[in-house]
């Protein structure tokens, strides 16, 4: 196979966990003959340091033109004035939005080695396997934003908007990848206050109903499912939400997973656009350029790009074990450690090394800076 794959590095350690994916890459183009062109360009702070744009158009034809995106991560203290009109997260709204990629998944499946990095006791973590189904680009983070003055000083408005059409397309795709798992899905919301919650329900509901009725259907509330995510995550398997809920039941859902620097992201749309693949963690600058940035999360998510963009299913499983192997060897940075440490190279060098052996001659092609 020849595909082009646009590589976003980003900010903060964005560069770093990237560059071990490549590295993975390679050794798959290596081991089963395909060739992957990666075409380096601009996000977020470091784009707007190079251009004054988080999202220069020509990143936005990159990444169309191109069979798949893997971005790295976005933002930083240089950055982090919030009254700034140009920040480095209108970037990553932007391309997501660009490439119409609505669909997120966030799989959570917690390694029995990296238990001890979590505060649960090894039993509450037994058959723990989420799939977690964000939709994307709707709701408050899309919605028109607007600060006014006001007698008491200033009104700040966010717009949580959603349609008809957004949630019956996330709930279809919930609804299909629950079919190759137990069957059962949960749909988060928060129906008694929120209008744009009341639609998400009663859409679900009607969806589920009238396409998918072998499956099962179970509503909670998010401020009981962020409890119950804690209390018993085994009684998930599907979770179906919106933008926002999703955004912040992911990040608690890493609690689960020992370190939120080992699990990945899709980030879908059509059939016949690229899919964008990134860790579900920051950019992490107080730690970046110390050579200790966990790339498991980036490397998943380069699996997640075989398997979903270019159909490799073989080379994504090829990948995945040979994360389980490192991490069930204790070859972790030390935000997954439980003795030992091992640097962001090393994790890299030893995931490359049960794909292709110590050697691998490269195939990657046309990498640009």
């Amino acid at each position: 196979m020849k595909a082009n794959i646009a590589v976003l590095p980003g900010d903060g350690v964005g560069s770093e966990v990237v560059q071990q994916a490549i590295r993975v890459l390679d050794a798959v183009a290596q081991r089963w003959h395909h060739e992957f062109t990666c075409t380096d360009a601009l996000i977020g702070g470091a784009a707007i340091d190079a251009t004054g744009d988080p999202l220069p158009q020509e990143t936005i034809d990159i990444c169309t033109r191109s069979d798949a995106v893997l971005l790295g991560a976005v933002g930083g203290p240089k950055w982090d004035d919030p009254n700034a009109k140009v920040r480095p997260e209108q970037g990553l709204l932007g391309i997501r939005k660009a490439l119409g990629v609505f669909l997120n998944l966030r799989p959570v499946r917690p390694h029995p080695a990296l238990i001890a990095r979590t505060p649960f006791k090894p039993d509450h973590l037994d058959s723990v396997d989420l799939m977690i189904v964000r939709e994307l680009t709707g709701g408050a983070y899309f919605g028109a934003k607007r600060t006014e003055a006001h007698d008491s000083g200033e009104r700040a408005v966010d717009e949580c908007v959603y349609t008809t059409e957004e949630v019956e397309r996330v709930t279809r795709a919930a609804a299909r990848l629950a079919m190759q798992r137990s069957g059962r899905v949960t749909s988060i919301d928060k129906a008694n206050v929120l209008e744009t919650s009341r639609l998400w329900r009663r859409t679900v509901v009607r969806v589920m109903r009238d396409e998918f009725p072998e499956l099962q259907l179970d509503h909670m509330l998010v401020d009981t499912a962020s409890m119950q995510l804690i209390m018993a995550p085994r009684n998930f398997d599907v979770i179906v939400t919106e933008n926002m809920f999703g955004d912040i039941l992911t990040d608690e859902a890493a609690v689960l997973a020992g370190s939120i620097g080992v699990l990945p992201s899709a980030s879908l749309g059509s059939d016949d656009a690229p899919g964008l693949y990134e860790p579900i963690h920051g950019s992490a600058p107080q730690i970046a350029g110390k050579g200790i940035a966990n790339p498991i999360g980036m490397i998943l998510s380069a699996a997640l790009l075989l398997r979903h963009s270019l159909e490799l299913s073989d080379e994504a499983a090829a990948i995945e074990a040979a994360v389980d192997s490192v991490i069930a060897e204790g070859v972790v940075t030390p935000d997954a450690a439980v003795a030992k440490s091992y640097s962001t190279e090393e994790v890299g060098s030893e995931i490359v090394r049960r794909i292709t052996g110590p050697h691998p001659e490269s195939r990657i092609v046309g990498q640009t800076a």
